[in-house]
């Protein structure tokens, strides 16, 4: 079953607890909170502070994509703002397979993010471990940007590694580009999780939308 997870980063900052509570009436699985700190990618969003304010708001589960030098800092207070999956970068993780099992040791689940020139066999060693792999269909830091075409084998690539690996659980998030006219070959491609920030919150109609992708 697909889940689609509307990205705030596409919503209107000054209305956001009015942003996600009208996401979730329209039928989003998961909130999906895009944390970039400037530096591994050169824009700049939002912390663990507007999470944990936005939790009480909305019963939806977040889902936190941390594009930031440095993530193991993050993960402790991304529990306690009652986050259910933490996505780190392949490449922001020295120490990835440390960074995983700290996530899980916190009681979240943990996924591994790859940037589209980021080879899906980098994860070979941790594919076991993880509870996601985020392909990353565009390249990160800004939204609104167009789909990346090879990342549909990149997809197909990740969901091959799972079951290789024998990790039946995991799932498969895409992210970058999600729309109308790219969905179905995502889906096919073996996707489970959605990322879409300006295909719902940038249409009139959330429920309308977020139906049209499911």
């Amino acid at each position: 079953m697909v889940a689609i997870c509307p990205s705030i980063l596409s919503a209107d900052f000054a209305r956001l607890a009015d942003e996600v509570k009208d996401v979730e009436k329209g039928g989003a699985d998961y909130i999906h909170l895009d944390l970039m700190d400037g530096h591994f990618v050169p824009n700049l969003t939002f912390g663990v502070p507007v999470i944990s304010s936005l939790r009480k708001y909305t019963s939806t589960p977040f889902d936190a994509h941390l594009m930031v030098e440095h993530p193991e800092t993050y993960i402790d207070g991304l529990k306690k703002a009652g986050v259910t999956y933490v996505t780190v970068h392949q490449e922001a993780c020295i120490h990835l397979d440390r960074v995983i099992q700290q996530i899980h040791e916190a009681g979240m689940k943990a996924g591994a993010a790859l940037n589209p020139a980021t080879p899906v066999s980098s994860l070979e060693c941790v594919a076991g471990m993880v509870d996601m792999i985020l392909i990353m269909s565009v390249n990160p830091g800004f939204g609104g940007q167009k789909f990346i075409p090879y990342t549909l084998d990149k997809i197909r690539a990740a969901r091959s590694l799972l079951t290789k690996s024998g990790n039946t659980t995991a799932v498969i998030e895409v992210d970058g580009g999600v729309n109308s006219k790219t969905v179905q070959a995502v889906r096919e491609a073996g996707a489970d999780f959605l990322v879409a920030g300006s295909a719902v919150f940038g249409a009139k109609d959330r429920t309308a939308a977020i139906a049209a992708l499911r």
